[in-house]
């Protein structure tokens, strides 16, 4: 897409703090960084979210994940790791182009990405099984 900024950046048209690159993605460092080495993993054609981004694709940015998980691990020598991928505005994405958070984590760092767990009642496990497998 030509109005893409994260298009631009994964072909090189805007600069930026990459970590790795080859034929397929880019990893940046973000701009805005939830802790130290929180990345960015893009890649170079443009699909909005994971339900437009083609299998092989898909499976590509999951093995690039963990590569670049360990690198950053090793290099930062962090306490844990966040993989968070976003889909839709209420899933808080807010760049519509496929993309990979690699977020290091480090005590008492205050990253929040956690939620109060719920309670899974008969009832909803019943809807959701029926809808799903359907």
């Amino acid at each position: 897409m030509e109005n893409c900024i994260f298009c631009k950046i994964a072909n090189g048209e805007i600069p930026a703090a990459t970590l790795y690159e080859d034929e397929e993605f880019r990893v940046i460092l973000d701009l805005g960084p939830a802790s130290k080495g929180h990345a960015l993993i893009l890649p170079k054609t443009h699909a909005a979210n994971i339900y437009e981004l083609p299998d092989e694709l898909a499976a590509k940015a999951m093995v690039l994940a963990k590569k670049m998980a360990g690198k950053i691990t090793d290099a930062l020598q962090c306490d844990g790791f966040n993989i968070v991928q976003n889909n839709g505005e209420m899933a808080g994405q807010t760049v519509f182009h496929f993309h990979m958070h690699l977020i290091p984590r480090y005590k008492g760092d205050g990253v929040g990405i956690t939620w109060t767990p719920g309670t899974l009642t008969d009832e909803m496990r019943e809807e959701i099984l029926a809808k799903v497998k359907g």
